[in-house]
């Protein structure tokens, strides 16, 4: 089944403000549904199309781009031989897909941009690691732009629910409470896709049968391919990758949720394991959010590359990693998050919905964080820091009940002339109190 996705729209914006001037890359970490979703948009919006996959091309396809590349009518020939499609001049697409196995197609962009004939659509996971972007220019003509797991908006319009998020987004806009009830449900949904995720092949699974024990498996084998990518594609620098992604859940579970090297090695650098955060960066298996120390509206100026905090990229796939040695009737998230008694040491569940939400709504992740150096009234932690606007505004959040609030009130009294609104994201109805505006967690994809 194809779902409903919301970069659809941006697919034809694309195809209606480019019109033949550039190609779009769509880029993601695997099994996001990247190839689904293009191929959908090929059938509705052109006369016809060819998808080229890269992982299996006809014959002599991959020559012809990497030996003739002055030979475009011979490859359009080729190719409408090959796949048995006519492709018509200005109403037909070519999509390269998983085009970073076959860079040189990628970089054969420009030319075929300025013959003008075809559109294109290039989708990709691992783009930018050297191995695929190594003796390429990367065309002008190419825009990009990012793919994710499904968001909540989208998990529900799977599920045949189209009232949850219409009803969260009316009393965000006029910072209201939903009502005990209202929430209440929206509230069991959200719960549903924290379990489930948002990898399309895990929603499909819950669809059809409702059974989280067989969108567990589906999981894990998502698991088990993010680490046979990291063998295959890592180099020299896989057991470091592959230590610090094993060490993701764990380091969530902590109150201080800093990731700290130790846990992968006593002796480890940041300087040494630069290569291998890029890495898990540039996969887009995970979210990486760094310590913006002097926050202001250019937060990338004093961030800190040596405190930072690594997010999943989906908070279905960290519950299911978080219990990968054992089977799924023993993970006590599921029975937690299934009847509401979700605590304070499932913590990493919450902030991580929330990372995810953020990055999907092309936030860049930034937080504050200042130790405590003998001066209590100093020490602060903030989860998020966001823009909006001229201002930054602080975001917080709690998983369960809590009794206060302290480094988000230091917080705004340090920083006051450059903040806009506090939030904090949590479990509970909308809620106004003390300047802070509670949200429940499931809008925190407004922010």
């Amino acid at each position: 089944m194809i779902f409903k996705r919301k970069i659809y729209d941006r697919l034809l914006e694309w195809k209606q403000q480019s019109n033949g001037e550039t190609a779009l890359l769509v880029e993601g970490a695997r099994r996001v549904g990247k190839s689904s979703i293009v191929e959908e948009f090929a059938k509705r919006e052109y006369g016809s199309y060819v998808i080229i996959d890269f992982n299996r091309p006809k014959e002599g396809v991959v020559d012809a781009i990497v030996k003739h590349p002055d030979d475009l009518d011979g490859l359009f020939n080729l190719i409408m031989v090959s796949y048995g499609k006519v492709l018509e001049r200005r109403k037909s697409l070519i999509v390269f897909d998983e085009v970073q196995r076959c860079p040189q197609a990628r970089q054969l962009i420009k030319y075929l941009v300025a013959d003008g004939r075809y559109d294109y659509i290039e989708t990709g996971s691992l783009i930018s690691i050297k191995k695929n972007v190594k003796d390429i220019t990367i065309p002008s003509e190419e825009e990009a732009v990012g793919m994710f797991p499904m968001d909540f908006e989208e998990f529900c319009w799977a599920l045949g629910d189209t009232m949850s998020v219409d009803f969260a987004r009316k009393a965000f806009d006029g910072m209201r409470p939903m009502g005990e009830s209202v929430h209440k449900a929206v509230m069991r949904r959200f719960r549903e896709y924290l379990l489930v995720g948002g990898m399309p092949q895990a929603v499909d699974a819950y669809r059809k049968t409702g059974d989280f024990g067989k969108v567990d498996h589906v999981k894990r084998t998502i698991l088990k391919l993010y680490g046979d990518d990291i063998s295959k594609y890592a180099g020299i620098d896989a057991p470091k990758v592959r230590g610090i992604y094993n060490q993701l859940p764990g380091q969530l579970s902590k109150k201080e949720k800093k990731y700290f090297l130790s846990a992968v090695s006593t002796d480890a650098r940041m300087r040494e394991y630069a290569e291998s955060f890029r890495w898990l960066d540039e996969s887009r298996i995970v979210s990486i959010a760094r310590n913006a120390t002097d926050p202001d509206i250019a937060l990338g100026i004093s961030e800190d590359y040596e405190t930072q905090k690594l997010y999943s990229s989906d908070t279905g796939l960290l519950i299911a990693q978080a219990f990968a040695s054992r089977p799924y009737t023993k993970n006590e998230l599921y029975r937690a998050l299934l009847l509401d008694k979700l605590s304070v040491n499932e913590g990493m569940v919450a902030e991580n919905a929330v990372a995810q939400a953020l990055r999907t709504n092309g936030v860049e992740l930034f937080f504050y964080s200042r130790p405590d150096k003998g001066d209590g009234e100093g020490r602060m932690e903030i989860d998020f820091l966001v823009r909006r606007g001229d201002y930054i505004c602080p975001v917080e959040v709690k998983s369960g009940a809590y009794q206060h609030h302290a480094s988000l009130d230091k917080f705004m009294r340090k920083f006051k002339g450059r903040l806009g609104e506090a939030y904090i994201l949590y479990t509970k109805d909308v809620m106004f109190k003390n300047g802070i505006r509670h949200l429940p967690l499931y809008m925190s994809m407004f922010l």
